[in-house]
């Protein structure tokens, strides 16, 4: 499908010269002699690499056609997750790279977004929080608790966070999955 240059956000996926593309930024450029062009940022989705392609504001480009599909992880195998389709539970394998610092927090029959082109998955996005056993709490330090500080804590899947110095080991806490950052005690 095409697109104008002017219609190009962050997040969306083009399709240049046979490569599939994600867009990181984009900047309309307006020089003071020629006409306006967009200043877009990419990452190749297959290596990596970040690139930045100028495009006039008259110009189209393929938008890559994606489909969005949910599924239910199942389980890691080495180093990909097994991911199963709700619909017709055809399985897919994810590398944890692609998912990113966020695998962490996958748990067993947890429901993901996953993006596809051409029925390779391109993406892995997880549940926004998660809710999670805290099993390690150190001792709170006496005097700190008029501030507001936080103390280290390990939850259930061996990760690190910081938790408020009132949280004990074997409280249930919401955890940002993005960044791992503690939100707030589990309401359960």
């Amino acid at each position: 499908m095409k697109i104008g240059a002017n219609e190009i956000k962050p997040g969306v996926v083009l399709e240049l010269e046979g490569k599939l593309f994600v867009v990181l930024k984009r900047e309309t450029v307006q020089p003071g002699k020629g006409g306006a062009f967009a200043a877009v940022e990419l990452r190749d989705l297959k290596t990596g690499t970040k690139t930045i392609e100028r495009f006039r504001t008259s110009e189209t480009v393929e938008r890559a056609h994606l489909d969005e599909k949910e599924m239910s992880f199942l389980y890691f195998e080495d180093n990909n997750a097994t991911l199963m389709d709700q619909e017709n539970y055809e399985q897919y394998h994810v590398s944890r790279e692609l998912i990113g610092d966020p695998a962490d927090f996958l748990k067993d029959g947890m429901i993901v977004t996953v993006k596809l082109h051409e029925g390779t998955p391109l993406s892995c996005v997880l549940p926004q929080t998660v809710t999670m056993e805290l099993v390690e709490a150190d001792p709170v330090v006496k005097g700190q608790t008029a501030s507001s500080s936080y103390k280290p804590g390990k939850l259930e899947n061996g990760r690190r966070i910081l938790v408020p110095p009132h949280l004990e080991a074997g409280t249930r806490v919401v955890v940002n999955t993005e960044d791992g950052t503690y939100l707030e005690r589990a309401k359960d």
